[in-house]
Order: C-alpha cells, then structure tokens, then sequence
C-alpha cells in the first residue's frame, strides 16, 4: 500500500484500503463460496461460527442476518414482550431501543454518564420496577460498561442482560472480554465496524446451550419443514460469513492500531482547551470504535474541518428519549440531562486501522486551527 507523505483530506473510514491489503484472500474467500453456491449458510457460515465463539471465549454463536436482528432475537429468547419493560441507554443507535418495542414491551431509557457516554447505573437502579424483566447494557464507541456493577444489580432483581457489543469487539472489563458477562450478547458486523462484513451481518453469542438452541431455530423459521415454531428469516449469507473469516486473524492487530491512534489523538490534543478527548475508565481496555470528542460550537468546528477536507460524523445527533419516534413515552425534557447536553457537543473523528500518522496529524493541526479561529 503506497504511503500517504502530503495530506489535504482524510476520509472517515477507508474500506477499499482493507480490501486492498486483503484483496487475494478475499477473493478467494469469495470465489469458494460461488464455486459452492454456498449462497445462504453452508461451511463457510458454520465455519464462521465456529470461529468467532472461539474468539469470544463463548460456548455458541448464532449467526443471523444483521445486528439488528440479534438484540431482537436475544430479547425472544429471554421471553420478553407485552407488560415487560426494558432498560437501556438514552444516548445510542436506535437499534438497541427499537427491538424492544417490537417484542411488545415497553423502552426504558436511562441517562448517560457526563464523560465517557455510557449508561449511568445509579439511573439504572432508580428505573427498575416490577415490571422490568431485561437491562441492554450497550459497550458504546467500544468502552465497557462497569459490568462489575450492573451485574449484581441484575442479580438482586432477578433480571436479564443483553450484552450489546455492535461497537465493542475484543473489548474487555478487568481482563474479561465484553460479551461473556450477561445471559446473552449481539453482535454487529455492519461494514464500518471493527470486524466488518462487506454488507450486513450479524451474531448472537451465550453459554446457554438451551438459549442457543431456540435462538438458531427462530432465525430459520422455526424448522425446515417441519416447523417447530414460527420464527424469522434472518441468516448470513455465506460470502459475508466467507469474508469475516478472513479478517478474524486480523482483528487483534486492527484493534491494537485503534488503540495506537486513539493515544496519539489523546497526547496531540492535551493542550487544546476547546477539545475534551475521550474518557478512558479505569480496569477496561476501550477498542475505539469511534474516537468522540467533545467541543463547543460542534457544527461550526465539523464545518471547520469538512472545509479542510476532513470526514468527521456525529454519533448520535438526537438522544433516542428526544426523537419524535419516543415522544409517545411522554419523557419530561430534563429527563436525561447528560445525554441531552452531550448530543450538542460529541464529534466522531477518523480513525480506522489503515489511518496513517500523517492523516491523524493533518486533523490535529485543523482541530488546533479550528481553535483559533472560531
């Protein structure tokens, strides 16, 4: 891959670099699953499987059709519906809600810590009712949740977890990898993801050899032909499960370079005032996802830096509590005061494993710039 030595612009993520530095196993992957006509699970997909519960150090991974699917699938298994509620995060990509509310149970949202974005537990605490049957911790931008708290918690109210790792791959808490610590985790490999597909993919991993069971019926209709139960349609198509197995080996060294960059960002940016980096909290290791920072002014500091030809992304412009698709809960408008605050100021910079030094210091110079001058 040839060397970027003069930068003007940055891109927010770059997936033809990766292809290109995998081109020939992809292809080949790729090539295997035509020759096959392995188009819909087959090996490559069982293989896939296989793989990635080794990885997480789980018993079983269900693959399925998108991450999306997973929570939802994960929320069936565990019996949720009509007269449950479940408590999640305020500030997050809708998914995580809106599988909740397609079971027929109710969303409970709780507010985020101010710094590192991640579900505020004593919220949490304050929420549970009787009628609360599922808590959806979600590893958000790739940091984990205190799973030492919230585990406890749960246990007390005889609750369910859902671990939500779309964004958290090999991440972990006090040396456990995230996904290992609740009843059940999902998965996402969306292409911008730390393990990507090239097209929508999805997993659900658990110990529970049970859960496990019900969960891959329900994903391929309850049954072939004899139908157990009336499930979905929600598989991974063999290329994609073909090309995730490719960059599984990979993944460590993608993830040891997110954390390389994220340091550079944090030293870089340690005396521009007008930038708060990420927190990092004590006894996980963060996988960054997404590297947010926080600035004043954020749509004149984005303008800033498209003008320069830098791709940044807001993740997310809305907590879910203040979109119109929640007004039916009723929420009053200073019910999630961190979220609500931080949705104003959270900017998403580049940062992908093929991301060059000299890419991450053209941003820095433009965010030091975009100091001075707004």
């Amino acid at each position: 891959m040839t060397r970027i030595e003069t930068v003007d612009s940055v891109p927010f993520n770059d997936l033809y670099r990766q292809y290109q530095s995998l081109k020939s196993e992809i292809d080949n992957a790729i090539s295997s699953v035509i020759a096959q006509s392995a188009f819909v699970r087959g090996s490559q997909v069982e293989q896939f499987e296989e793989s990635f519960a080794a990885l997480i150090g789980v018993k079983h991974c269900v693959s399925c059709a998108n991450g999306t699917d997973a929570i939802y699938v994960a929320l069936r298994a565990l019996g949720v519906g009509p007269g449950d509620e479940v408590i999640t995060t305020a500030h997050t990509w809708i998914s995580t809600a809106e599988t909740i509310s397609q079971t027929g149970a109710k969303v409970v949202f709780c507010d985020t810590q101010p710094d590192s974005f991640l579900m505020d537990l004593e919220d949490v605490a304050r929420k549970i009712t009787p009628k609360t049957k599922c808590i959806i911790p979600v590893h958000l931008f790739g940091q984990p949740v205190d799973m030492n708290a919230l585990m406890p918690l749960a246990k007390k109210h005889n609750l369910r977890i859902i671990e939500d790792c779309a964004q958290a791959h090999l991440a972990t808490f006090r040396g456990q990898q995230v996904g290992t610590f609740g009843d059940i985790a999902t998965y996402s490999f969306y292409p911008g993801k730390n393990l990507g597909a090239m097209g929508d993919a999805g997993a659900i991993v658990t110990n529970d050899s049970e859960l496990a069971d019900w969960m891959a019926l329900y994903c391929r209709h309850g049954g072939k032909g004899d139908h157990q139960l009336e499930g979905i349609n929600s598989r991974m198509d063999g290329i994609q499960a073909a090309i995730l197995s490719v960059k599984i080996p990979r993944l460590e060294a993608w993830t040891k370079r997110r954390v390389e960059l994220a340091k550079q960002y944090d030293d870089a940016l340690a005396d521009v005032s007008s930038v708060v980096t990420p927190a990092l909290l004590p006894e996980r290791s963060h996988v960054y996802h997404l590297y947010v920072i926080k600035v004043e002014n954020r749509d004149a500091v984005k303008d800033f830096l498209t003008k320069k030809g830098i791709a940044t992304v807001i993740n997310y412009p809305l907590a879910l509590p203040n979109c119109k698709a929640y007004a039916y809960l009723g929420n009053s408008a200073g019910a999630f005061p961190n979220a609500t605050e931080n949705q104003g100021k959270i900017l998403s910079l580049p940062i992908f494993p093929e991301m060059e030094d000299t890419e991450l210091d053209y941003i820095v110079d433009a965010l030091k710039a975009s100091s001075a001058e707004i």
